[in-house]
């Protein structure tokens, strides 16, 4: 299953960086063995070979497959400027929020056991921090996309169809059939 909403969740914390990623293979590698304090946790992490990490620090290697690239940026990604996405985290779940833009199917279940068809909506919903919170823990505790999703439809089902609990009390909103899923700080 694809990481829509886990992977914009982690995108959104990389707008706020300060500074640029290491571009090249071999900074990038540079970066990772320092943060895991030696070429053989970072060979372990990357699913190579000790030399292999080696080489590409030394510069002998200058580029990598695709599928390492890949795991590569993603790896120095997740560890690049920890204090600047814990800041942005903090700031999002205590008094931002967050701005969810989608486009997918919703359906709705009424209280009194009519339903609804579900059909394909746009919507852009700004979240209250709780909701922020609530995704970021839940992703940081590695919840699967399932359960990411049930919470951000728990919000929009809040915010956006009941107007903040408002209105339309007790109606139960399926968020399915995602097309596109960003999210905003």
């Amino acid at each position: 299953m694809v990481d829509l909403l886990g992977d914009s969740l982690d995108r959104a914390l990389e707008g706020a960086f300060t500074r640029r990623v290491p571009q090249s293979a071999q900074a990038q590698m540079k970066y990772l063995v320092k943060q895991l304090k030696g070429t053989r946790a970072a060979a372990q992490v990357l699913g190579v070979s000790q030399r292999t990490v080696e080489r590409y620090v030394t510069g002998k290697l200058k580029r990598p497959r695709q599928d390492l690239r890949g795991r590569l940026e993603r790896e120095v990604k997740k560890r690049w400027q920890p204090q600047i996405r814990a800041k942005a985290r903090k700031k999002a779940a205590s008094t931002d929020g967050l701005v969810v833009s989608t486009r997918a199917r919703f359906g709705f279940e009424a209280a009194d056991g009519t339903t609804d068809d579900a059909r394909i909506r746009d919507i852009t919903q700004a979240l209250p921090p709780e909701y922020a919170d609530k995704l970021f823990t839940a992703r940081e505790q590695g919840q699967n996309e399932d359960q990411l999703r049930q919470i951000a439809a728990d919000g929009l089902a809040r915010m956006y169809f009941r107007a903040n609990n408002s209105r339309a009390h007790g109606l139960g909103v399926e968020f399915t059939d995602v097309e596109r899923l960003d999210i905003e700080l």
